[in-house]
């Protein structure tokens, strides 16, 4: 389904009945990619509205030519919340660029929010402390016939380079990779529009929010050693760092990252 917004349009899929959770995956991909792994979750627990969106310039989601920051993004996803459930509470799932937003709308709509998990999140830093690429797996044979966007793609993000990883990022990663807005992403909002224009968490020291936040210990993309505040800030927090996994811990660690968030939803 399309939700028209101020600044173009986006792309959903509900399913479920519930208390709505809004859900946000990273940049360059669309929603299946987050669909595929916690969909699976549900066939334990119930009383939940999954509302998958593909981000601005994202999957299906269409911009104008008026968005040209990360805060534009925000007001697009602002006016979808209050189009679909207005004057609801609602929790929060974000993985890498789709944690930074998940942590902007918190920001903006705290009294809203009931619960977030942050999914290996982008912060608001623009230094941040990253350990050194791995590969804790490779088999050469699986990559032969990639074509170079694919085969980069892949070897930037996994850690583990198998031929279940690859499985994966081709089902689940890659057909968002397709509809992504390249022009848009590529462009200087990388360089003058990426950071908000006002840091979450800047004016308070504590949020009441039940928090769970996930880090990959060999993620050379987000890092974990930034994230000690989150630990002060969530006081009510789970706070996982998993050893042996990348940036994309939701695929080469499943079934550790499906069982923290049922228990963090339950």
């Amino acid at each position: 389904m399309n939700c028209k917004v101020k600044m173009g349009s986006i792309f959903y899929e509900v399913v479920g009945e519930g208390k709505p959770l809004l859900i946000l995956h990273s940049m360059g991909t669309d929603h299946r990619s987050m669909k595929a792994w916690i969909e699976p979750i549900f066939k334990h627990i119930n009383g939940y509205q999954r509302i998958y969106i593909d981000l601005p310039a994202h999957g299906k989601s269409a911009i104008d030519e008026n968005v040209r920051s990360t805060d534009d993004m925000l007001v697009n996803i602002f006016d979808f919340i209050d189009t679909i459930i207005p004057n609801k509470t609602f929790s929060l799932i974000g993985f890498s660029f789709g944690g930074y937003l998940a942590q902007g709308i918190l920001h903006y709509r705290r009294n809203q929010i009931k619960s977030i998990c942050l999914l290996a999140s982008a912060l608001h830093l623009k230094e941040r402390t990253l350990p050194e690429k791995v590969v804790l797996e490779k088999d050469e044979s699986i990559l032969g016939g990639l074509d170079s966007d694919k085969k980069t793609a892949f070897e930037t993000l996994f850690v583990y380079q198998n031929k279940e990883s690859l499985d994966c990022f081709l089902r689940e990663i890659q057909p968002g990779r397709l509809l992504a807005n390249r022009d848009f992403l590529t462009s200087n909002w990388r360089e003058e529009g990426y950071f908000f224009s006002e840091e979450p968490f800047h004016d308070v020291s504590e949020l009441q929010q039940q928090a769970l936040i996930i880090l990959g210990k060999q993620d050379h993309i987000c890092g974990y050693k930034d994230y000690d505040f989150l630990l002060n800030t969530f006081p009510h927090s789970t706070f996982v760092i998993v050893d042996k996994t990348g940036h994309m811990l939701q695929i080469e660690k499943r079934k550790i990252i499906q069982q923290l968030v049922e228990d963090w939803l339950a």
